[in-house]
């Protein structure tokens, strides 16, 4: 027993009557050694050092030690029989077969929905293969032109669309049809050099109907949407054969040209009355960009705020000249009809088709949607109004959208992620983050669970499905979030930070016809399937031996949804004996996962059409009103709860207060 005085100055150990002292676990005896004024023996010495200490003290840390000593020990060993243990478990390979030669600088692929080809971008145009034979049935070619980015859709059942992008910046529109690629349009082509534009990432919607192309200018930056015409160009092709030059195609129309938002500035505005009357112009009232607030109540707030949180603000005026003037830019998405969304009545024939696009530019709070269903304007320059526009706390870092749209992902800059529901237009979930130890890259949707036709369209909007994300930080850290509509929501660590810079992760990609596995590649070369669910690697694939896989940090591949295919570029690997009387040509390896026997538990049957996917597109304004109208009715009891709650919180409040 410990025993001090009042004091502090004196401790004694009182030991019990009839106690005889034991030293089980050979603790030292006290030290007798005689200190003088001038002895710093104990400087060195750190044995001398504990042995100052007073009694009990010195005996007390020693017994520590060794107690600390043990369970390290207990610690090191159990560590050590897991990682024996692990090694036993040897996870399996799949190796990649080498089906064709490419063509010289492959740089990227691109596999159209329906699973029967596959285009390629190279250093001397694009080519068109068959997906199962692996064939050329078509190129376009051309010299001293590198495709650096492809994109493939289908284009009715006729016909292929394609959209590329070269290594000067030029976007163009392909069509394949009847075994001939034809050049339809050219989306940023112009003779003056000095108003040349760069076209940086060039997309199809799905079905070709419409494309997004974001475009830089004399260090201006905007958002292009075309609407193509299918049809027209349809009809021209089967007017014209192949080897037809100077073919007059029908033009595609400017739909919008989407610019950054601008610095919120102080209104000009003198009276409500004169705002009264803007509101009738049609203009976006509330959402940010258009408002009542003066320069004068600008200025306030902006002192108030800098008063308030001097200490965290940063005075280093080159550090917020470099934020300023660091190259914007923007992520777009094209969404289905989904719940009470704008655009409805205009899809009743084609479900399918895109209705509308969001925009986020970087160092922006706001996600932006635009309706597609417009009449194309005589005057492309006139920037368009958000039709709806979706608010967050911080800044958007990244963003993802659900294979049936109906779900935004946005990542923010504070580790929040937050989930939007478009069928209902509220938050699904805010989910934080906590272990992040790094600023979010990228994330996507794990829809691991496809839904059956079979269900009723009833119960799969009434019932609260889960929805799995994955998070991808800058350190190479991932996280799995799971949420939805009245459950909980989690966030777990699914791989931390790598130990060195080869195990970041460069292709995190979805699979969506293997349940719960994504296709990760790391720099080092490596690639494998991971199941993000269990948190366990389920296979790795690898080339064959005198093989590697080509630009590891970013890697030439595709996968075939429809055929269940992995295609992806291997080069010759230097080190091997063969590679000097081998061909050095890349070559296109491909995985059929159906033929893996590893592979066969996960696979999963993927409905045909969106609206088989998600359920949740109405032919009728009625049908959504409805189901809207039977939703709440099944969770009033829920928002009676909330708001009791709510209440009382506040009332507490006030007590408090």
């Amino acid at each position: 027993m410990l025993h001090q005085n009042s004091n502090n100055l004196v401790s004694t150990i009182i030991f019990p009557i009839g106690y005889t002292r034991k030293n089980p676990m050979d603790i030292p005896e006290a030290s007798n050694h005689q200190w003088s004024e001038d002895d710093e023996s104990f400087l060195t010495d750190p044995e001398l050092l504990r042995d100052q200490l007073p009694q009990p003290f010195r005996m007390i840390d020693k017994v520590l030690d060794r107690l600390l000593d043990m369970a390290w020990d207990t610690i090191s060993k159990r560590e050590s029989a897991r990682v024996a243990e692990e090694s036993k478990k040897k996870t399996p390979t799949l190796e990649l077969c080498g089906a064709a030669q490419l063509p010289e600088s492959t740089n990227c692929l691109a596999c159209s929905e329906d699973g029967r080809y596959i285009s390629m971008g190279h250093s001397q145009g694009l080519s068109v293969s068959c997906a199962s034979s692996l064939i050329c049935v078509s190129a376009w070619l051309q010299d001293r032109l590198e495709i650096t980015s492809i994109h493939m859709t289908c284009m009715g059942e006729r016909g292929y669309l394609l959209g590329t992008v070269d290594d000067m910046g030029v976007a163009r529109v392909f069509a394949y049809h009847t075994e001939s690629i034809h050049l339809l349009k050219v989306i940023n082509d112009t003779e003056d050099i000095n108003q040349r534009s760069i076209c940086l990432t060039f997309e199809l919607s799905k079905g070709g109907d419409y494309g997004a192309a974001s475009i830089s200018c004399n260090g201006a930056l905007w958002l292009e949407v075309y609407r193509f015409p299918l049809e027209a160009w349809l009809k021209d092709l089967e007017l014209n054969p192949s080897g037809v030059v100077d073919v007059k195609w029908s033009p595609a129309a400017v739909l919008m040209k989407i610019k950054p938002p601008k610095s919120l500035a102080g209104t000009t505005l003198k009276s409500p009355l004169e705002v009264l009357q803007r509101t009738d112009c049609g203009i976006v009232f509330g959402s940010g960009q258009n408002h009542t607030i003066s320069s004068r109540q600008w200025e306030e707030q902006e002192a108030v705020f800098r008063s308030t949180y001097r200490k965290y603000i940063s005075t280093d005026t080159d550090e917020a000249k470099e934020t300023d003037e660091s190259p914007r830019h923007c992520t777009k998405h094209f969404l289905l009809p989904c719940g009470l969304s704008p655009g409805l009545s205009e899809a009743k024939s084609q479900p399918g088709l895109p209705v509308a696009v969001c925009v986020w530019w970087s160092d922006s709070h706001n996600l932006l949607q635009y309706l597609l269903c417009r009449a194309p304007k005589d005057k492309p320059d006139v920037e368009p109004v958000p039709d709806v526009l979706w608010p967050n706390a911080h800044e958007i870092l990244c963003s993802a959208v659900s294979s049936c749209t109906r779900y935004i992902a946005l990542g923010l800059d504070a580790a929040v992620v937050t989930v939007w529901d478009r069928q209902l237009g509220l938050p699904l979930s805010v989910v934080l983050v906590s272990a992040a130890d790094s600023a979010f890259t990228r994330m996507l949707f794990l829809d691991y669970r496809p839904v059956s036709a079979e269900e009723s369209l009833l119960s799969q909007a009434l019932t609260p499905a889960k929805v799995h994300l994955l998070v991808v930080c800058k350190s190479g850290a991932t996280h799995v979030l799971t949420t939805g509509r009245g459950a909980d929501s989690c966030a777990t660590q699914l791989t931390e930070r790598p130990k060195d810079s080869g195990g970041l992760p460069t292709v995190i990609a979805p699979v969506p016809f293997l349940q719960g596995l994504s296709l990760v590649a790391q720099k080092n070369g490596k690639m494998f399937l991971q199941d993000v669910i269990h948190k366990t690697t389920v296979c790795y694939l690898i080339p064959p031996t005198t093989r590697l896989l080509a630009t590891p940090w970013d890697p030439v591949y595709a996968l075939d949804i429809k055929q269940q295919t992995l295609f992806i570029r291997g080069d010759q690997n230097p080190s091997h004996s063969d590679s000097l009387t081998g061909d050095c040509q890349s070559q296109l390896f491909i995985l059929r996962f159906r033929e893996a026997a590893i592979i066969e538990p996960y696979i999963v049957a993927l409905p045909d059409s969106p609206t088989q996917q998600t359920g949740m597109s109405f032919v009728a304004l009625e049908e959504a009103c409805n189901l809207y109208l039977q939703q709440r009715v099944l969770s009033v009891d829920e928002r009676n709860k909330a708001l009791t709650q709510t209440w009382k919180q506040l009332q507490e409040h006030v007590v408090t207060v």
